[in-house]
């Protein structure tokens, strides 16, 4: 059983500068065809300063850093069990090339269901860019099954 002392619990902070090359790469990875996310004519010509950070790519900041890794081997949840359970993002402002974001994570629950034969890790995040403006709020539900 996961141990419920981690509700409340603050991941380190991840930094992310986001870079042209990493988003037209990301872009082309998830099959984005919209020129706004790879082309800077485009981008600009749709208000943005430059490219703008395609919709799931602030998860990469927590990725890139390792807190996943961390949060997994703090919680002592095996990566044979684990299951993707749910991900939702409220935009505030667009994340563009330039820009560092900061993500900021707690957990915010943790329960079970099933009898314990599944449990959740509610974790709730927050990115700010270098300004201290709020990006976007994520929230991610991660499975662990028994």
């Amino acid at each position: 059983m996961i141990d419920r002392k981690w509700i409340g619990h603050e991941l380190a902070a991840s930094h992310l500068p986001i870079e042209w090359s990493r988003l037209r790469f990301f872009a082309t990875a998830i099959g984005e065809t919209d020129p706004v996310y790879t082309e800077r004519r485009s981008a600009r010509g749709s208000g943005y300063p430059d490219l703008p950070a395609p919709p799931t790519f602030l998860f990469a900041a927590e990725l890139d850093s390792g807190a996943v890794d961390k949060l997994l081997a703090l919680l002592e949840i095996p990566i044979a069990k684990l299951l993707h359970g749910e991900q939702s993002f409220i935009y505030h402002r667009a994340a563009c090339v330039g820009d560092t974001v900061t993500v900021r994570s707690r957990i915010e629950d943790i329960y079970d269901k099933k009898n314990g034969a599944l449990e959740f890790v509610l974790k709730i995040s927050r990115a700010t860019n270098q300004g201290g403006e709020l990006v976007a709020e994520m929230r991610t539900v991660l499975v662990c099954r028994h």
